[in-house]
C-alpha cells in the first residue's frame, strides 16, 4: 500500500487541469441526499450567519460555492458545503456533523475532493481519549478495525493520504478513512457505498446511546468547540480557498465551518 505525502496544492499544481463537472454534480447530489437522510432523523434549522453564503462566487466564470449550517435540540454544527472550480478540475465537498453533549457518540466527518484524481474521507471523530477511556474505544471503534485494515488490502487502487501537518494527522481516529484515488466508476461507486454505511452506522449509534449525566454536559460541549474550531482554522487545505476568493472570505469561511458566527443557540438539554 502506497501513500501521499503532498500537500493539497502540490497535488492541484502537479496535476494537469481537467473539468471534473460531472464527477462533482454526482457528488454533490451524493452529499445531498445524506444530508437529507440526516434531516429525516434529526430536527434541523439552518442558522442565519450562513444565509448570505448559500452561493458565493460565480460558477459560470470561475469558482464559486456553498456553505449551510445547521442546529438543533440534538446537534451543535452540521456543516453541508462545497467550495472550488470543477471545470478546472479542483472542488471540495463536506457533509460533517457534530452532536450536542446529550450523548458521547463521535462526530461524523466526511469530505469529498477532486483535484482532479478523487480523494476522499470519512471519520467518527472522538469525543474523548480513546487509549485512556478502553470501553470507549471498544463501543466505537474495536469492531471497525477489521474493515478497515481489509480495505487497505483489498483495494491497491487506494492510495493512504498522510497529511503533512501532525496536528491533521493527530485528527484522525484509528479506524479514519483518508485516501486518494483514481475516479473511475467502480471506485466512485465504492466510495458512495462506504459513505451511505458509515451514516447509516452512525445514525445507530445516536439511537442506541446513552445520556450523558447533565453536569458533565458543558464540559464535553467546551471541548466539542475546541476540536472543531482547531480542525477548521488549522486545515492545510485552507489555501485554496485563499487562492480562490482571498483572505477576507476563507477567514469567514472557516468561521462557518465552526461555528464562529452562529446565531442560533447551542444544545444544552
Amino acid at each position: 500500500m502506497s501513500e501521499t505525502l503532498r500537500h493539497v496544492e502540490q497535488m492541484v499544481d502537479e496535476t494537469p487541469r481537467v473539468d471534473v463537472t460531472e464527477t462533482f454534480r454526482e457528488w454533490r447530489d451524493l452529499t445531498t441526499d445524506l444530508k437529507s437522510r440526516l434531516a429525516e432523523r434529526f430536527t434541523l434549522t439552518r442558522d442565519p450567519s450562513t444565509e448570505s453564503l448559500e452561493s458565493y462566487g460565480d460558477a459560470a466564470t470561475g469558482p464559486a460555492g456553498s456553505l449551510a449550517a445547521y442546529s438543533g435540540p440534538e446537534i451543535d454544527w452540521l456543516v453541508h458545503s462545497w467550495i472550488g472550480d470543477p471545470r478546472t478540475g479542483f472542488v471540495n465537498l463536506h457533509l460533517t456533523a457534530w452532536l450536542g453533549p446529550q450523548v458521547r457518540v463521535p462526530h461524523l466527518g466526511s469530505a469529498l475532493l477532486l483535484w482532479p484524481e478523487g480523494w476522499f474521507y470519512v471519520d467518527a471523530i472522538p469525543r474523548g481519549d480513546l487509549v485512556g477511556d478502553g470501553a470507549y474505544f471498544d463501543r466505537y471503534y474495536a469492531d471497525a478495525d477489521a474493515p478497515w485494515l481489509a480495505f487497505k488490502q483489498e483495494h491497491p487502487d487506494f492510495t493512504w493520504f498522510t497529511s503533512r501537518t501532525g496536528f491533521i494527522r493527530a485528527s484522525l481516529s484509528p479506524t479514519a478513512y483518508c485516501y486518494s484515488f483514481p475516479p473511475t466508476r467502480p471506485n466512485l461507486d465504492l466510495v458512495r457505498d462506504l459513505l451511505t454505511a458509515r451514516v447509516e452506522q452512525w445514525l445507530g449509534w445516536v439511537d442506541e446511546a446513552e445520556s450523558v449525566p447533565a453536569d458533565e454536559r458543558a464540559a464535553l460541549a467546551e471541548r466539542d468547540l475546541t476540536v472543531r474550531r482547531n480542525i477548521a482554522e488549522r486545515d492545510p487545505a485552507n489555501v485554496m480557498g485563499e487562492r480562490m476568493f482571498g483572505p477576507d472570505l476563507t477567514r469567514r469561511l472557516v468561521r462557518a465551518l465552526w461555528g464562529g458566527d452562529r446565531e442560533l443557540p447551542r444544545p444544552t438539554a
